[in-house]
């Protein structure tokens, strides 16, 4: 519910912009747009969503490539008083028709090439009106954007107003909207700026999908609430990371961004020797890429913990210890306790448990699903997380998998992050998941899947002897299974319901 006070989260971006010349945006194909485009561009592209007919509180869909136009967009969005709701490139017709039937948008913006087919599908869904957006500055809506009047007063809304929808990824059923407010998303960069330490100096490499929290609004909002400004590359490109880190003072990355880097030579401290941070997300960082980044950078790889229901919840100290295997300290405003995943009952330090979290941060519930909203939230105002994990005696948390890929075996927890520490340790091993599947004795078996590397790769004789010397048997994988390379999501995680589904059959065969 708004309030009469402006809490829309550009309106308090705007407020700590620096001067109009400064520059915000630089990308390899299309050169520099300065904060004073960004206030136009958006401006007019807000003022071609009010002439659609988009009023405050409609959703806007938007499936579309990586560009300035489209972070633009994003900030039309929040400047008209809609909901932004951003969806993956890659996601299939099917998929689309869910999320425009379940969300029920005014607008749904689509890449040019696309026209014809999401037409189709928004018709079947009841939108009223689709548009096309580009990355060349091509498109109906930055054609209508040029007729259109840069000057536009922000929509007032208040801090409790729906600012974005980002769908869950839905891996334990249907996906969810995760519906995060204006103050949700302000409340986060002010605290992520303060703890990283951002300002108006700092040029952030950006080569994250813009259609999820880390990329959208971590790395974009934080930017803007410093007045820094970003090199904005269309997707991650090793050539061009390297080509750009010698221009940037920080990188936000996912763990698969820093291996590839760490397998290139030209990756040295000299090449970053402008970069002040860099920070890890959206999946585990190996203990062993820490440290190997760390020993040819120089750099510790600052790594957080998030989710969509929460952007960021927790950080490794910006000064202090970067502690290898840990997500670090609970952000400032937000609480975190460990909690008996049968009980709920809240544990001591070190016991592992299901993560819960309060804070300004916290999103308010699902889209139009009352009755599991009501589930995720404790009475006490802390939301479910359903990550496991514990907390050490130094405040430091550490993640050890979701409470879906808990395997117990013979009535034994066997959690997954512990085996895969011990794999990753492990000589020729590049990457591993550890899974539950089925089994007529134990329930579940351990099973490994790995990926190897070198001229000489272990065996899976190899690989479970190696393990039995530093964890308990009934922790050693049962099976060892190898693959080139493991399945991963947009964002670089592990695609473990891939992977159980592969390998469900392996004891009954």
């Amino acid at each position: 519910m708004a309030n009469d006070m402006n809490e829309n989260l550009f309106t308090l971006i705007r407020t700590r912009m620096p001067e109009a010349s400064r520059a915000f945006i630089r990308t390899p194909a299309s050169g520099t747009r300065t904060y004073g485009e960004l206030v136009a561009t958006s401006g007019r592209l807000a003022n071609v969503l009010i002439d659609i007919g988009v009023e405050p509180g409609d959703r806007v869909a938007v499936q579309v490539d990586k560009s300035a136009e489209a972070l633009m967009l994003y900030l039309a969005c929040l400047r008209a008083g809609a909901a932004y709701l951003p969806l993956n490139p890659a996601y299939t017709a099917a998929e689309l028709s869910y999320f425009l039937s379940d969300a029920e948008p005014t607008l749904f913006v689509c890449a040019p090439d696309a026209a014809v087919t999401a037409d189709a599908i928004r018709k079947a869904a009841g939108v009223p009106h689709l548009e096309t957006l580009g990355t060349g500055g091509d498109g109906s809506m930055m054609e209508k954007s040029r007729l259109a009047a840069a000057d536009f007063t922000d929509v007032p809304r208040g801090a409790d107003d729906l600012a974005a929808i980002l769908y869950t990824s839905g891996t334990t059923g249907r996906s969810k909207g995760a519906m995060l407010s204006h103050g949700n998303l302000a409340s986060n960069a002010r605290a992520l700026m303060d703890y990283w330490r951002f300002d108006d100096s700092d040029v952030l490499l950006h080569a994250l999908p813009i259609f999820h929290t880390h990329g959208l609004f971590v790395a974009t909002n934080v930017t803007m609430m410093a007045g820094g400004s970003m090199i904005l590359l269309p997707r991650f490109d090793i050539d061009e990371i390297v080509r750009w880190l010698p221009e940037a003072t920080s990188m936000m990355g996912v763990p698969t961004f820093y291996t590839r880097l760490l397998a290139r030579p030209e990756f040295t401290r000299e090449l970053v020797g402008h970069v002040r941070l860099f920070t890890s997300g959206s999946a585990p960082l190996s203990a062993e890429t820490h440290r190997e980044f760390s020993a040819r950078t120089g750099h510790a790889i600052l790594e957080r913990y998030g989710m969509t229901e929460t952007s960021m919840n927790t950080s490794n100290p910006y000064d202090g210890d970067r502690r290898a295997g840990t997500v670090g300290l609970p952000l400032p405003g937000i609480e975190i306790r460990i909690v008996d995943r049968t009980t709920g009952e809240p544990l001591e330090e070190g016991e592992v448990g299901i993560i819960e979290i309060r804070g300004p941060n916290v999103f308010s519930g699902y889209w139009r699903m009352p009755d599991k909203t009501m589930e995720e939230f404790r009475e006490d105002g802390f939301f479910v997380s359903g990550d496991l994990g514990m907390i050490d005696d130094r405040g430091y948390v550490s993640l050890v998998g979701r409470d879906t890929d808990l395997v117990i075996s013979g009535g034994f927890n066997v959690y997954p992050a512990e085996v895969e520490n011990a794999l990753d340790a492990l000589d020729g091993i590049a990457e591993s998941a550890v899974i539950g599947v089925p089994h007529d004795d134990f329930g579940e078996a351990v099973t490994a899947v790995v990926a190897t590397r070198g001229a000489d790769p272990p065996t899976e004789d190899d690989i479970r002897a190696n393990l039995g010397r530093v964890l308990a048997k009934y922790k050693v994988p049962s099976r060892v299974m190898f693959m080139d390379a493991l399945p991963r999501n947009a964002m670089g995680k592990i695609e473990k319901k891939v992977l159980r589904e592969k390998y469900r059959d392996i004891w009954s065969t």
